[in-house]
């Protein structure tokens, strides 16, 4: 129902805007972010930043596999006590495995939101730059549109603005 009401949202905005007869253009944001040189310096850094700990979760990931594999092949060969023993090391392993991997998602997470923080008023420079030099009436973000013609398209632009 959200779909719906968002679509017809939509429409009414592309009527209105053809109603008005100004340009309107269509921008992916996050794709002009994210394919900029700025992100992907970014996306390097952060992989040296992290390979250490990758790596530690590589090594937890195949410890716990080992183990559950043990599991696998002792179940009902092995006593109860060191059936035990075994899904308490593989508990331990699997906890800190999830544990240290959910830690290195919030790190890079943060460092992502900080890498967005930074490049917004960028961004929102190169776009205000944009519709005085273009005389853009509308701007749509490119996920709400349900079509919108590739000439009408300028992230392309934007990313070679936030590149310079």
């Amino acid at each position: 129902m959200k779909y719906l009401y968002r679509m017809l949202a939509v429409s009414l905005l592309m009527l209105a805007a053809q109603a008005h007869a100004g340009k309107t253009v269509v921008l992916d944001v996050q794709k002009a972010l994210l394919s900029s040189d700025s992100a992907a310096a970014l996306r390097e850094e952060m992989k040296k930043e992290f390979a250490d700990d990758q790596r530690q979760l590589l090594d937890l990931e195949k410890q716990a596999k080992s183990l559950r594999e043990q599991i696998q092949k002792k179940a009902g060969l092995s006593s109860e006590k060191e059936m035990g023993q075994l899904r308490m090391q593989f508990q331990k392993a699997f906890g800190e495995y999830q544990r240290r991997a959910q830690e290195l998602q919030q790190r890079k997470s943060q460092k992502e939101q900080a890498f967005v923080g930074e490049m917004k008023p960028k961004l929102d420079e190169i776009v205000l730059n944009l519709i005085k030099s273009e005389d853009i009436d509308m701007i749509i973000a490119k996920q709400a549109a349900i079509y919108s013609n590739p000439n009408l398209d300028i992230t392309a632009r934007v990313i070679e603005l936030l590149n310079k």
